[in-house]
């Protein structure tokens, strides 16, 4: 029998935030992304970007959700950027937790507090 494909066990994370026009102003500056707003009737959220099948995201307000700095650790993608993006968290409304270090063999990480207070990490290979 042949191997099976990896799955991830991920599928889409959704990012509270209280104001989502900040959110979406600090997470484009520090991932150095264009973040899509998507609005209808009764949400609003800000797409981050994916491609096909890869896991995604979003910033999302209105749900009844509240941003924390407790719980689940996500880690976003800035690989060969890690120290220009934690350079934009301050000037964006964030703040630095933990400054970038080596979680070897795995590259490095950062956590950091987003202009909502989610705690989040920010990682590069």
């Amino acid at each position: 029998m042949g191997a099976q494909p990896t799955r991830s066990q991920i599928v889409w994370f959704d990012i509270p935030c209280i104001n989502l026009d900040r959110a979406i102003r600090f997470y484009s500056a520090v991932l150095a992304c264009e973040i899509q707003k998507h609005e209808g009737p009764g949400f609003a959220l800000g797409v981050l970007p994916h491609e096909g099948q890869a896991i995604g995201g979003c910033l999302v307000t209105g749900t009844g959700e509240k941003p924390s700095d407790h719980g689940l650790l996500v880690y976003l993608n800035c690989d060969g950027r890690l120290d220009e993006a934690i350079t934009a968290v301050i000037p964006q409304g964030g703040r630095v937790i933990n400054p970038a270090h080596a979680i070897a063999p795995h590259g490095r990480r950062a956590i950091i507090l987003d202009s909502e207070g989610n705690r989040v990490a920010l990682h590069s290979t």
